[in-house]
C-alpha cells in the first residue's frame, strides 16, 4: 500500500470514530430519553398562567357599593367586550371594599384574571388568589372608588405593561 492511500484510510477512520463519539453523545443527552423535569417544588401549588380570549373568561360581577344596579351595568359591558358574565346578588364576605374592584381567582383562572386586571388602571384594583376556588372563572366585586372600566385603547396599553402572567407566591406555573 502506497503512503497516500493510508493516510486517507487513517483519515476516513477518525471521520467515523469522531461521527461515533458524536452520535453516542447526542443519544446521551437527548432529554426526550429523559423523564419530564417538574417545574414545581413540594408544596407548590400547580396554576394555569395561560391567558385566554375574552370569549373564554366567565367573569361574577359583584356589587361592593350602594350603589344600585352596578353589578349588572358592568356584568352588560364586560358582556359587550366579550366576556361571559354573571350578576352576581350579594357581596362575598370580606369587606369594606373601598378600591375600585378585587379580583378574587383560583390556581385555574390566574390567566384569566391577569386579563380581567387589564380592564382597571394600575393600583385600581386587588388581585387576590384563593388557592381553594375551583375552576377558571374570575369573581369581579366593584368597590367604593369604581367609577368604569378602562377604554380598549388603555385596555391595550395595560396589556402591554403587564407582560406576562406570574404566579402567585406559593404556586409554580404548570
Amino acid at each position: 500500500m502506497s503512503f497516500p492511500r493510508v493516510r486517507a484510510m487513517i483519515f476516513v477512520a477518525v471521520l467515523f470514530v469522531t461521527a461515533g463519539v458524536v452520535v453516542v453523545t447526542a443519544i446521551n443527552r437527548d432529554s426526550q430519553l429523559m423523564p419530564p423535569q417538574d417545574p414545581c417544588e413540594p408544596g407548590q401549588i400547580r396554576v394555569n398562567v395561560d391567558v385566554p380570549d375574552e370569549e373564554q373568561v366567565t367573569v361574577n360581577v359583584y356589587n361592593g357599593t350602594d350603589r344600585t344596579g352596578l353589578a349588572e351595568q358592568i356584568s352588560n359591558e364586560l358582556a359587550n367586550r366579550g366576556f361571559t358574565t354573571n350578576t352576581m346578588e350579594g357581596v362575598p364576605e370580606g369587606g369594606p371594599y373601598t378600591l375600585a374592584g378585587y379580583i378574587i381567582f383560583g390556581p385555574e383562572g390566574v390567566g384569566a384574571a391577569w386579563l380581567v386586571s387589564a380592564y382597571f388602571l394600575e393600583g385600581e384594583y386587588d388581585p387576590r388568589f384563593d388557592k381553594d376556588k375551583q375552576g377558571p372563572e374570575v369573581d369581579l366585586i366593584l368597590g367604593a372608588d369604581f367609577q368604569q372600566l378602562t377604554t380598549q385603547t388603555e385596555v391595550n396599553q395595560r396589556i402591554a405593561e403587564l407582560g406576562q402572567p406570574q404566579p402567585p407566591d406559593g404556586t409554580c406555573a404548570a
